[in-house]
């Protein structure tokens, strides 16, 4: 066995280690995936989803490029590891994997905007802090969704500050 020193990077998460503590991102990935989808020259967003916004099955929708649609979204599902704040808008998209149309596809390209003007963004685990304090936040949309009016709920776990566990569920 060979002692490689400290960990920087592994499967595409960047590792930094400060005095405040350690970061996590995908700062890369993300880069590589806008670069990959030319998408390196768009105008940023400041948020991934537009607010309020419903997507829903179309009648007579046409589906556009499925396998594209399923490799970004699959894709930038991988980026949830370390970007909490994607999880909701990708939730959303994510029900459309076999059946969207134009406009879930332009919501992938929004959340793809949103990455251009927060690449760098990431979790940041820091050192020196109240490890018994636990807080929990949690928000609910009852019958949100315009298909079958089923409901979306999320919440957010921090253990001394940090957050450790994070989920958004139809």
């Amino acid at each position: 066995m060979k002692d490689l020193g400290h960990l920087k990077y592994f499967l595409g998460i960047e590792v930094s280690r400060s005095s405040e503590g350690i970061f996590l991102s995908q700062r890369k990935y993300a880069l590589d995936l806008l670069q990959e989808t030319g998408m390196s020259g768009c105008q940023p967003v400041n948020t991934p989803i537009e607010e309020g916004l419903k997507l829903c099955v179309e009648p007579n929708q046409v589906s556009i490029d499925k396998g594209r649609y399923q490799r970004l979204v699959g894709r930038l599902m991988y980026l949830a590891h370390t970007r909490p704040d994607l999880a909701y808008a990708l939730s959303v998209v994510s029900q459309y994997m076999h059946n969207h149309g134009e406009q879930h596809m332009n919501a992938v390209m929004r959340i793809l905007r949103y990455l251009k003007n927060a690449s760098g963004k990431g979790i940041l685990f820091a050192k020196n802090v109240d490890h018994q304090s636990i807080e929990v936040y949690t928000d609910a949309n009852w019958a949100g969704a315009v298909d079958d009016r089923r409901s979306t709920s999320g919440y957010f776990t921090f253990v001394g500050g940090n957050l450790v566990t994070w989920k958004s569920k139809k």
